[in-house]
């Protein structure tokens, strides 16, 4: 298993024992250990994204390519990404996550707010699936490149 596949494939995912199931054993058997992650996993591995127009995380690249759109943005919207981000986080517990790939700072920010209105566990599967959603565009990066 080499080093380096598991480095890029950490990028893909912020979850060590995923990285090694998807270097040594492929996708299958990185979609077995991903539906096996328990619930720290996953906050752990939402933990490392950064917010929606914040740079850094995990995989500071992949990310800033994946809010590109968003970060065209007009300041106003900009601001109010920012800010609710924070009351979400506090409501919340973890990062929000959305496949930023393509869409506006409007599409997010109207994302942002619906999902204010989840209740916790709702919310937790709602991000669960939005991860899994950034998880197979970054492998279909990957795979690419």
């Amino acid at each position: 298993m080499s080093d380096e596949l598991e480095a890029r494939l950490y990028g893909v995912l912020a979850n060590r024992r995923w990285a090694q199931a998807a270097a040594s054993g492929g996708l299958d058997a990185a979609g077995r250990v991903m539906d096996e992650l328990t619930d720290e996993e996953w906050l752990a591995a939402m933990q490392a994204h950064p917010r929606i127009g914040e740079r850094g995380g995990h995989a500071p690249a992949s990310s800033e390519r994946e809010q590109s759109r968003a970060m065209q943005s007009p300041p106003a919207i900009l601001a109010a990404l920012a800010a609710e981000n924070r009351i979400y986080e506090e409501k919340f517990g973890h990062v929000f996550l959305i496949a930023a790939g393509g869409r506006t700072g409007d599409e997010i920010l109207g994302e942002l707010r619906r999902r204010m209105r989840n209740d916790p566990a709702t919310e937790f599967e709602e991000a669960k699936r939005e991860l899994r959603q950034i998880v197979r565009l970054r492998l279909q990066a990957l795979a690419s490149s």
